[in-house]
């Protein structure tokens, strides 16, 4: 028997009672893998106790509740031997035996060329894959190295952190007064996270202590502030200081960066590398409709709420019936006096009972205490939202009815989740009518719900409105015309109408080698070799850049540190190499570029059944999106390979 004890869980000293009651409320299918690991007996593998299926959000495996007290009881005698021989831990399992619990906890096969992504992820030997390693004593050059970051939400607090680990000076410009970026600003009624918190977390700082599966916005936010206090972000942080331009300087490699302050002042601060995480979701988009400034109510961006704001008895129009918009009505029906919903456009959503659900004490104690618990549980969250929703949204050219679907499984989704609706209407087909989306299902965002939608517009008190707004006068709304024009007192308008995501780094002004400006160079169209650097602008990376957001799968998380690991590997060439520049060749994202755009074409985000989608930029094409297997764009930023980039060398010592 090995001395080792687990990493990152605490010794139990819980009764017998009290850790059969807590495992009246964990996940059966993480509790066997715990199991494997504090028992050492692979043998729990090959019997029948297993999970029958996977489902996106489905963390009990389809098990029969007679299945699943026999697993209790199973667990109960291992837990017991594991803290009576003082929570040590047999010899770990071997390679093959971790990838058979792979495919057991999921009751499917995963394929080989997962595993290494999986086992990453996962942390299983306590250690950070994804942590910045040196290959070489470069003391005196990395501290004469300095990085600007722009924004401090998720992505920026990443890299400031990976950057802290290198040992690289950096700075980071943040125009809020606080961490968290969309966290922090999007502060509406009912705010949460629709990926399961217990993945929506950086890989190597997992937090056992979420209080909901779906986390609100205050414990998100709190969440990164406490990551930018433990990992020393924060002294590099200037609040309240927005980035307006960045110019490249050709005789010294440098970049010029201009910012200013809450209270107006300009500053100048050189970098010799920029970090741009401003996100796709941070300038918020208001509709073009006449007489909008005229309002005397409380008019406000979902993205601005108002604190000051009580919605309690007042008639509030809500604009939108996007992502922001789903939640806001849910939360503020019943306690308005009248809530009316503009809706331009239906959205798709599919069940998920856990969305406002509590995490139980049960779950907390399990992450808490068994060995490997929440490596498993991060795991059964992530596999079925990684790759295999993928061919749904894959066009299918031999099926015959392009018109409702782009495959026979997306046509089968399609009635299925048109069901759904269905079901919780009763017969109101007025209702049906307006919220059964009139494009391919998974076209655009896909919303998750627990009922409490449909709940809300079946309210006396609310109404859903599908005629376009004409007018905005003094206290009221105008939608329809002629002989169908209504007007409507309000008392506050919100407008959940999204954001500009398709004019990425607005509104600086970055302008690189040779005078090429940013956004001159994109125009309409955004390009970056995946998604991070960009031809004429020398080390300048982007995270959560064009092409990379995701709607299939993953997390912006995985994602980000995909790309931060990415970005280090680059300035570590930069530094250990003496260079003085890296910079993507033209020819390398041009063909990149070409193949991203022709395997859009091909997803259902790309149907011309969509009139209208914040995943498209004027023309209509898609430019926010990342098409691509997760593990395929995990593998592609592994490293950077040097054959992609023109790497200037330097030829005399740069003064510090």
């Amino acid at each position: 028997m090995s001395n080792t004890t687990p990493y990152g869980v605490a010794p139990i000293r819980d009764d017998d009672a009290a850790i059969a009651a807590a495992l009246e409320d964990v996940s059966i299918p993480a509790l066997l893998m715990s199991m494997v690991h504090m028992s050492g007996d692979a043998s729990l593998l090959r019997g029948s106790l297993r999970p029958q299926g996977v489902f996106l959000n489905e963390v009990q495996g389809f098990m029969s509740e007679e299945d699943k007290a026999a697993v209790r009881a199973q667990a109960l005698e291992v837990i017991k031997a594991y803290r009576d021989r003082g929570c040590t831990l047999p010899p770990p399992p071997s390679p093959e035996t971790i990838h058979e619990m792979m495919s057991f906890i999921v009751a499917e096969p995963v394929p080989a060329e997962y595993v290494p992504m999986m086992l990453e992820e996962m942390e299983l030997d306590g250690r950070d894959a994804r942590e910045f390693h040196w290959d070489r004593d470069v003391s005196e050059a990395r501290q004469r190295f300095h990085v600007a970051i722009i924004g401090c939400g998720m992505a920026g607090l990443l890299a400031g952190i990976r950057l802290g680990q290198a040992g690289i000076p950096y700075t980071i410009f943040e125009k809020n007064p606080g961490v968290g970026g969309t966290w922090y600003e999007n502060r509406y009624p009912g705010c949460r996270v629709d990926v399961g918190n217990h993945f929506y977390c950086y890989s190597f700082e997992p937090n056992p202590e979420w209080s909901e599966f779906f986390a609100r916005q205050p414990e998100l936010q709190a969440y990164f502030e406490r990551c930018a206090d433990k990992y020393g972000v924060r002294e590099h942080i200037r609040f309240e200081t927005e980035v307006v331009n960045a110019t490249w300087d050709e005789s010294t490699s440098r970049w010029t960066v201009e910012t200013r302050s809450a209270d107006g002042r300009r500053d100048q601060v050189v970098a010799d590398a920029v970090i741009s995480a401003v996100g796709q979701l941070n300038r918020a988009k208001l509709p073009d409709i006449p007489g909008r400034e005229r309002f005397e109510g409380v008019a406000m961006h979902s993205s601005a709420w108002r604190q000051d704001c009580d919605w309690r008895g007042k008639r509030v129009a809500v604009v939108g019936t996007g992502a922001s918009g789903f939640q806001i009505v849910p939360t503020i029906a019943g306690e308005a006096a009248q809530v009316y919903v503009f809706q331009r456009s239906a959205q798709w959503m599919f069940a998920n009972p856990n969305y406002h659900e509590k995490v139980g004490a049960g779950k907390k104690w399990a992450l808490e205490h068994l060995p490997y618990y929440g490596r498993w549980y991060r795991f059964l969250l992530f596999w079925p939202g990684c790759d295999g929703g993928l061919p749904t949204m894959r066009r299918d050219p031999s099926w015959p009815h392009q018109d409702r679907a782009i495959s026979e499984i997306n046509d089968v989704t399609r009635q299925m989740f048109t069901q759904y609706l269905a079901d919780q209407i009763h017969g109101d087909e007025e209702l049906l009518a307006k919220v059964v989306p009139d494009y391919v299902c998974l076209g655009k965002r896909t919303l998750q719900d627990n009922g409490s939608w449909l709940a809300a517009l079946q309210r006396d008190d609310v109404e859903l409105i599908s005629e376009p707004i004409t007018e905005i006068r003094e206290h009221s709304i105008v939608c329809g015309s002629g002989d169908e024009e209504r007007e409507i007192e309000v008392d506050i308008i919100v407008w959940a109408t999204g954001f500009h995501a398709n004019r990425f780094l607005w509104p600086m002004r970055i302008a690189g080698r040779g005078g090429a400006v940013l956004s001159e160079q994109w125009g309409d169209d955004p390009e970056a070799y995946l998604g991070i650097t960009v031809p004429n602008f020398p080390n300048l990376f982007c995270i959560y850049g064009p092409g990379t957001n995701l709607a299939h799968g993953g997390s912006l998380i995985f994602h980000s540190e995909c790309q931060v690991r990415y970005i280090l590997g680059c300035l570590k060439r930069l530094i250990e190499g003496g260079a003085r520049s890296i910079e993507c060749r033209p020819e390398v994202s041009d063909e990149y570029n070409r193949r991203l755009r022709a395997e859009l074409e091909e997803m259902v985000w790309s149907h011309p059944s969509i009139k209208s989608s914040w995943y498209r930029n004027e023309a209509g094409r898609v430019t926010v999106l990342s098409p691509w297997r997760l593990v395929d764009y995990w593998r592609w930023t592994l490293e950077p390979n040097l054959d992609d980039f023109v790497v200037e060398v330097r030829l005399v010592n740069r003064e510090p």
